[in-house]
């Protein structure tokens, strides 16, 4: 699945950690992480921490088998579903809303490859490193930029349907921020995620339906056109909200525990179990009051991965979009998108006057990456006291705006705007998470058996600021490059039972607070599900339910926020870590964080009471959690870089902070924090039948600086270990 031309990338990615001795006036191994107090005397790893504490919820009352669960319906998630299908593997796809209601579908510019006539691989890492301001890993932008075209290749051949030119069938290609050259491909005008996510939806449903693997042997072909003797099963449950990972007692990843939204056969809350967990949970856009992001958008997949015991990194650099149509002051929620496709076609800024601004600040203009054109904006409303710019774009006449930009037409005018007349207003809103949960160039967490890949994760091709486009690509390809490896490590391990899938959720290998009473567990086939009687939940000790402060069991470490607080998280966020930051704002929203989840543990502490659980209290303390480790990683890093823009410190500090944050949290609630020595980040150790054990050379043992900062809830699992796990899967090679 991967390219020769890869394997040097992986190899330097995955080989070893950053090299080179910290520069003058960075942070020391042992030393306190800037802005942070050490409290423990030394370094803390914070891959090898973890602890024992869930969102607060019943115990499940069903389970269910499969090889592989993938969390989330985007491009990122589907892509995997696919492709370990393809290899013959179970997969569960779980999803927060319907399966066509993924982030993916509100893509509106793009996906960028290139795919046109003397473009190069070379020329869109070029871009893409320059966007992202000194902090992209180049050996992860490197397997995006080779694999990319590709990887959209398949992508057609899987169904999608970009916009080409009538007469040669080629591709049509434009323009987009930060790119030098046409490579971004488009359908639909303005509609190319609903497109993907069209295609990929209708794959995934023909393989749900399609008959279970007749035989363990793999035909030759490529994985995205399997045969039925190879495909695997799809099975997809939607309206389901992920609650936390399980793990078995080596802190492997071993299923997940989910809240179904409605009635039938799966109702409440359930576990799927499997060896392989996927994260594609998309972002985070909703601890903010302004987003371009759909409501479902509330970091529950970093969440869960901080709970977990994984490490995640730059969630201080959260890209605002610089064209968002403006709505009134008052206005909240998900707002629409301007896509950059229409300056990349000719639109310019403009202020309350007439005057072009962005000419002059970049050498690109408008089309300069989205952080400048941000905080070029920003900085013009602050000059002429105005709450927004305007986005020229009546050059374009009727017919252009009509064929090409339909989907943003249609929205201006529902708004009381029409492009065709009048200028637009637009302000920046935040867009996109450039950090999430850590992984490696093959997907890989902290966590052994969990995976990330999309917005949820950070594979380090953003870097401080993502190149226009990027995203659905990235999401492309490292979904194909997690599928490989999960094929390729259950191929090589000598101990799997092809008959083992997952263990029963009363196995003591569980980890206490992951096992929950089945009596009636029977070791279904794949894909069944193992109802447990009602009543049977309180004979469990050892249950979720019991581990998280119902009677019989030891009260909550965190308590669950009422409904309400989601709207004050936001509020919070908006005013202290928006487009402008200084340590002043983000003390202030430290603290009004802390105080929201003081104000709830010590009512919980007083009365034993906590909020109702339920899909809007979980979501408010995903967010709230989210919410403190991004503030605190802005707080720390005293520079302006990419998406990050601190007032207080202006310039950007190559010697102190071309490195990354990489934050975990702790039993104690406190975050772990270390840096990396450059850009580049260290690998992620998993056990003994990898290169990199627990007690690395010292070559490869990566600087830490520890930090210990209030937060909202401890892991769950073991974030690291020397220990061996491999993802059962079939033996197919994809």
């Amino acid at each position: 699945m991967t390219s020769s031309g890869n394997s040097s990338a992986t190899a330097g990615r995955d080989a070893g950690p950053d090299s080179g001795a910290p520069q003058a006036g960075a942070p020391q191994a042992g030393a306190a992480e800037p802005g942070a107090g050490a409290t423990d005397g030394g370094v803390t790893d914070a891959r090898a921490v973890g602890s024992g504490v869930r969102l607060h919820a019943s115990a499940p009352g069903w389970a269910m088998d499969a090889d592989v669960v993938v969390v989330g319906s985007g491009v990122a998630g589907l892509t995997v579903a696919l492709r370990c299908a393809a290899a013959g593997a179970s997969v569960t796809v779980v999803t927060k809303a319907r399966l066509d209601d993924g982030s993916t579908r509100w893509a509106q510019g793009g996906i960028a490859a290139a795919l046109g006539e003397g473009d190069t691989p070379e020329q869109h890492q070029h871009d893409t490193l320059v966007a992202g301001a000194g902090l992209c890993d180049e050996h992860a932008v490197r397997a995006l930029v080779t694999e990319g075209p590709g990887a959209v290749h398949r992508l057609i051949a899987t169904g999608a349907r970009f916009d080409s030119d009538t007469d040669t069938g080629q591709i049509l290609l434009t323009r987009e921020g930060g790119h030098h050259r046409s490579r971004i491909a488009h359908a639909g005008g303005d509609a190319t995620g609903a497109e993907i996510s069209r295609a990929l939806v209708d794959a995934v449903r023909a393989a749900g339906s399609a008959p279970s693997p007749a035989s363990s042997s793999a035909p030759a072909g490529d994985p995205a056109t399997p045969t039925a003797a190879s495909q695997g099963r799809i099975e997809i449950i939607e309206n389901a909200l992920v609650l936390d990972l399980l793990t078995d007692a080596k802190g492997c990843a071993a299923g997940v525990t989910l809240h179904v939204m409605g009635e039938g056969q799966r109702d409440g809350v359930g576990a799927v179990r499997a060896r392989t967990v996927v994260l594609a949970t998309g972002g985070m856009g909703q601890v903010f009051s302004a987003t371009t992001n759909p409501a479902v958008s509330t970091g529950d997949g970093v969440a869960l991965a901080l709970r977990a015991g994984a490490e995640v990194s730059d969630l201080e650099f959260v890209q605002f979009h610089p064209t968002v149509l403006w709505l009134g002051s008052d206005a909240e929620g998900q707002q629409p998108l301007v896509s950059e496709a229409v300056r990349g076609e000719g639109a310019y800024l403009v202020d309350d006057e007439g005057t072009r601004f962005m000419v002059g600040q970049h050498e690109l203009a408008e089309l300069a990456p989205r952080d400048i054109v941000a905080k070029g904006i920003m900085r013009r409303m602050q000059e002429r006291g105005a709450e927004h710019m305007y986005l020229e774009a009546r050059h374009f006449g009727a017919t252009m705006w009509e064929r090409r930009f339909p989907t943003i037409l249609a929205a201006c005018r529902a708004h009381g705007i029409d492009p065709v007349t009048e200028p637009i207003p637009v302000a920046p809103a935040a867009h996109y998470a450039s950090g999430g949960v850590r992984t490696d160039l093959r997907g890989r967490t902290t966590v052994p058996g969990l995976y990330a890949c999309g917005e949820v994760a950070c594979t380090g091709v953003h870097g401080a600021n993502r190149l226009a486009s990027n995203s659905l690509l990235e999401g492309l390809v490292f979904a194909e490059r997690i599928a490989a490896d999960i094929a390729t490590l259950d191929a090589t391990d000598p101990h799997r039972d092809p008959n083992d899938r997952s263990p029963s959720l009363n196995d003591p290998s569980l980890r206490p607070n992951d096992r929950f009473p089945s009596p009636n567990d029977r070791s279904p086939s794949p894909n069944s599900r193992a109802p447990i009687g009602s009543g049977q939940a309180a004979l469990g000790e050892a249950s979720d339910h019991d581990a998280l402060g119902q009677p019989g069991g030891p009260a909550p470490a965190t308590p669950l926020l009422a409904p309400e607080a989601r709207f004050a998280v936001q509020r919070i966020m908006t005013l202290g870590a928006g487009v402008l930051r200084s340590a002043e704002t983000l003390r202030r929203a430290a603290e009004q964080l802390d105080r929201i989840h003081q104000d709830a543990a010590q009512a919980l502490e007083a009365d034993g009471k906590t909020a109702e659980p339920g899909v809007e209290t979980w979501e408010a303390t995903n967010l709230l959690l989210v919410a403190r480790v991004l503030v605190a990683a802005a707080l720390r890093r005293e520079e302006t870089r990419g998406c990050h823009w601190r007032d207080d410190c202006p310039a950007q500090d190559d010697e102190v902070w071309g490195r990354h944050l990489l934050v975990a949290l702790r039993p104690d609630r406190s975050l772990a924090v270390r840096t990396t020595q450059t850009p580049a980040f260290p690998p992620v150790r998993r056990g003994p039948a990898e290169s990199l054990s627990a007690n690395p050379p010292p070559s490869q043992a990566p600087s830490a600086a520890s930090s210990a900062v209030s937060a909202t809830s401890a892991g769950t699992a073991g974030a690291a270990g020397a220990v061996e796990c491999s993802p059962i899967l079939p033996t197919q090679e994809p």
